[in-house]
């Protein structure tokens, strides 16, 4: 499973229109652990545990994750149309 970055993990909450409370209590994980994460540049410095359990919570809810190609890393949904059911 590839490692997710900072910016990532903003742009999957953004998308989902989830705050950070919210993507704490969905993914049980504490919300200075998430700011921490997402003010990181590159991947977080932190358990690869941790990051795993942040990117399968996003993707129970239909978030891709885009790797690194050329054009920077990056998130979609797999239905767009569905985005405002999630």
């Amino acid at each position: 499973m590839e490692l997710i970055t900072g910016a990532q993990i903003r742009m999957a909450r953004g998308y989902l229109r989830w705050s950070i409370k919210d993507l704490s209590n969905k993914a049980a994980i504490g919300t200075t652990t998430i700011k921490r994460m997402e003010s990181a540049n590159g991947v977080p410095d932190i358990k690869t545990s941790i990051l795993q359990k942040i990117r399968l919570t996003f993707e129970d809810q239909g978030i891709i994750f885009i790797p690194q190609n050329g054009a920077g890393p990056g998130v979609r949904l797999k239905n767009p149309l569905e985005a405002d059911q999630v």
